[in-house]
């Protein structure tokens, strides 16, 4: 265990020297105080150590102390359901501890050491087990159960197994390994966080994380396991589209990173999280989400390492063979603290101040993310999709943050200032924002072969919208052809009932893939019947008019077991009305 001793401060960052057998991203105690920190630079004997706490009041000549260990994440039961800090600090049990005054320094494990939660072994005295394995089971909430799994780079006999009581240090099973000593296995493990977890193999993304966001699963999909960045200015709505992907993403756990945002946002999410009914369950939706809370008035650095400590926890759940969605609120805050660092550190600054190796620390973030086989003899299959959002100043989105990011992610939501201020929401805008994952083939075989073409149609009405929209601006809508009115009624229809979705409606905040391709077949098939009675010379007036209209912009309110008889009888409506226009037309 190496000791120094402080040479210099500034700010977040700290100078010790003496510091000669100390290894990068150690994670150090500064001061008296014992104020958490992190090697992050060494020359010589000197460490450069950035602190995850206030440093005001520090000087030259105080100790530090090397824990001789990398910053570890605390993993077992306990985990769902809580509260941390960006160094994984619980701060429920900190408050009931020392009250609500956070003090400096304060040292208590992530997770509880005296709760006893119940395990039931599923392997038994005699099995050959390896990294990864399942030899019991905890159910940690009535939603989740923890597998408890063999740590990485143990192998061996199991000698021996209880099911029973026990606190997450206690020991559950001894392991003989081959060469001959035997090793305790615990719930709980721990894992250095800048450390992707190993997996057996990395799949292919071939299949969406269906969210029930019209918007998001029919024009800009995320595969399952994959990394999506959704960008917007102040008040665009990205914490509601990271609550309503939250709530409703094919995702068994959640890992909601709070990441230096406003102390009134997460607020919002602490208060919010514990009363949302899970839909699946009927119960909280806390009882599957781990909340990292990291606000802006928090010490900058810790920010950096929320990103981590979250990751690796949802790495965690993967492992299991869960679907973890993880959100991360937002990357910019996280670059500011690297920002912040690498000036500290006098490193030759990159555009806008960023360090110049900002692009390569979002990718290691983002390619953690990923569809897997976990390690094990069972094989578990795991998803780990990553959704981080990015606050770009003045949502100006050519700023070093979210170019970086862009080159990185598939998936690209585009938050509208100006949607959002028109009401319309989620305020994605459909003609900046893109999806570079081919899912079309999983969306033809497991919900109707003529989505593809569905989805292609309705994208190109909504860029001859906006051409149109530009003609009219400059000359009017007297200038258009019946037929180019016909299309900007039927685009303004899928603009209106289909990708305005309301979060707050019980039916409409969800809509299930079949429902959204009766929705698109309804709008188009409106379309395609006003377009040859347009040609057989209805008025373009009396089309736009139709009564059906109504019922196709209501249908979004049906529910599930009404959805066919309901689009039956709009189709049928709409044969009738535009036979009755056409006769009226031969009358005339």
């Amino acid at each position: 265990m190496s000791k120094g001793t402080i040479k210099k401060v500034a700010g977040p960052l700290v100078v010790a020297e003496g510091m000669r057998d100390a290894n990068m991203f150690d994670v150090v105690r500064v001061s008296e105080q014992r104020l958490i920190g992190e090697i992050i630079e060494i020359h010589g004997d000197q460490a450069s150590i950035q602190v995850y706490e206030e440093t005001s009041g520090l000087g030259p000549g105080e100790p530090v102390e090397s824990t001789g260990a990398p910053l570890s994440v605390e993993l077992g039961p306990g985990l769902i359901g809580s509260i941390f800090d960006g160094i994984q600090r619980p701060l429920v049990d900190i408050m009931e501890a020392i009250g609500t005054n956070l003090k400096r320094g304060v040292e208590i494990p992530s997770l509880n050491r005296n709760t006893k939660w119940h395990f039931v072994a599923t392997a038994s005295v005699g099995d050959e087990v390896e990294a990864g394995d399942v030899i019991g089971t905890v159910a940690e909430t009535d939603i989740v159960t923890q597998k408890i799994m063999i740590p990485n780079g143990v192998k061996g006999t199991i000698q021996s197994i209880q099911e029973g009581d026990y606190t997450v240090t206690d020991t559950v099973a001894v392991l003989r390994k081959e060469d001959g000593t035997t090793e305790n296995i615990t719930l709980l493990q721990k894992w250095p966080v800048r450390i992707g977890r190993p997996y057996k193999q990395k799949l292919s993304p071939d299949m969406p994380l269906v969210t029930g966001q019209r918007v998001i699963d029919t024009l800009f999909p995320i595969a399952k396991g994959g990394v999506a960045a959704v960008p917007g200015p102040f008040g665009s709505g990205k914490t509601v589209v990271q609550h309503q992907l939250a709530k409703w993403a094919e995702a068994d756990i959640v890992v909601y990173i709070g990441c230096g945002e406003r102390g009134n946002e997460m607020t919002d999410v602490l208060n919010e999280f514990p009363e949302l009914k899970d839909p699946k369950t009927g119960k909280s939706l806390m009882e599957r989400t781990v909340l990292i809370a990291n606000t802006s008035d928090m010490p900058v650095a810790a920010r950096e390492a929320s990103i981590y400590v979250g990751i690796t926890i949802a790495e965690y759940f993967r492992d299991m063979g869960y679907s973890v969605a993880l959100m991360a609120d937002s990357t910019s805050r996280w670059a500011e603290a690297l920002r912040e660092m690498s000036g500290r550190l006098e490193e030759m600054p990159g555009e806008e101040g960023y360090p110049a190796y900002l692009a390569s620390r979002l990718a290691q973030f983002y390619e953690r993310a990923g569809r897997v086989i976990a390690l094990g003899k069972e094989g578990r299959e795991g998803a780990l999709s990553a959704i981080g959002a990015v606050s770009p100043p003045g949502g100006d989105i050519s700023e070093p943050v979210s170019q970086a990011t862009l080159r990185i992610v598939k998936v690209f939501w585009s938050l509208d200032a100006n949607l959002a201020y028109r009401r319309h929401f989620p305020a994605i805008n459909w003609l900046t924002s893109y999806s570079l994952y081919n899912l079309g083939k999983w969306f033809n075989a497991n919900v109707n072969e003529k989505w593809v073409d569905l989805r292609a149609r309705v994208m190109k009405m909504l860029n001859d919208e906006a051409e149109l929209e530009e003609i009219v601006k400059l000359v009017g809508m007297d200038a258009l052809s019946a037929p180019d009115r016909l299309k900007l009624e039927a685009a303004r229809s899928i603009r209106e009932d289909y990708l305005h979705q309301d979060a707050f409606h019980e039916v409409d905040t969800y809509t299930d893939l079949h429902k959204q391709y009766l929705m698109m077949e309804l709008v188009l098939h409106y379309y395609d019947m006003s377009l040859e009675a347009l040609g057989k010379g209805v008025p373009i007036d009396s089309l736009v008019k139709l009564a059906v209209r109504e019922s196709i912009g209501r249908f979004k309110y049906v529910t599930m077991d009404k959805l066919d008889a309901e689009c039956e009888d709009i189709l049928q409506n709409m044969q009738i009305e535009i036979d009755q226009l056409l006769k009226k037309g031969e009358e005339a």
